[in-house]
């Protein structure tokens, strides 16, 4: 059954809801924000803790964010799932931190180009069990290639049902942000989801669009229940008007 999957996004410190598409190293002023908290990081750890929510990510999106990012793991120690600059070198100390599982993505890509080599070495020293695959992607050409650092970067990835097979061998759980449409609150990508519904062996939750209550329905229909949705921009937590974080809430607690 499709459950509500919630997240705290990091940058420079602070939870934000930002624009997926519009976060640039280069082009830094272009980026578009939803949503500045001024409640801390643990809040939200401690609100998700308070409601059961098992399974949220917490994203660091560039810099700065490490000491927000472990004060969010400290609210609730083994139950939350942490990304952002996660190596091989340095996830067994994320999961010390208070991890329940670490989230790969820019790492498994040098230069661009997968390497499962890397990947392999990561779940030697901590166990596949411990490793989420972030497969966060782009549109191109009715295909969806995996994106990379902060979503900028194209790799030589394509998401399919291979590929997706081929990982499941080396983690627990896929995350798979909709770059294209992350932060719009304007639909999810339905096609994704159908997609992933019948490639993914092992559990999946998708982010990207999603603007209602009545998408948790849509994404368990189009996925037969396989694939969580994750909301960001339009909960009412984060500043949006779509969805009443207490109506996902009940959502869970009812299926």
């Amino acid at each position: 059954m499709t459950k509500f999957r919630p997240c705290i996004d990091l940058h420079e410190g602070q939870v934000k809801q930002i624009v997926g598409a519009s976060l640039s190293d280069t082009t830094p002023a272009d980026l578009k924000t939803n949503f500045v908290a001024s409640h801390p990081p643990a809040y939200y750890a401690n609100l998700y803790r308070e409601n059961n929510l098992r399974g949220a990510h917490v994203i660091k999106l560039g810099p700065n964010n490490d000491a927000a990012a472990k004060e969010a793991l400290a609210a609730w120690p083994g139950r939350l799932q942490v990304g952002g600059g996660i190596t091989a070198d340095n996830a067994q100390e994320w999961l010390d931190a208070g991890a329940e599982q670490v989230i790969l993505t820019s790492w498994l890509f040098p230069d661009a180009k997968f390497s499962e080599e890397r990947l392999r070495t990561l779940v030697e020293r901590v166990g596949k069990e411990k490793v989420v695959v972030d497969v966060s992607c782009k549109r191109r050409d009715n295909k969806w290639i995996v994106a990379m650092n902060k979503w900028q970067t194209p790799t030589d990835m394509e998401v399919n049902e291979e590929s997706l097979k081929m990982l499941s061998q080396y983690c627990s759980e896929f995350l798979v942000h909709a770059a294209d449409v992350e932060g719009l609150c304007q639909g999810v990508d339905e096609e994704l989801v159908a997609c992933l519904g019948r490639w993914c062996s092992i559990p999946c939750t998708y982010a990207g669009g999603g603007k209602d209550i009545s998408d948790l329905a849509l994404v368990e229909r189009l996925s037969n229940g396989k694939v969580d949705l994750t909301f960001g921009s339009a909960l009412d937590i984060f500043g949006g008007s779509g969805v009443r974080f207490a109506d996902a809430v009940e959502w869970n607690r009812a299926h």
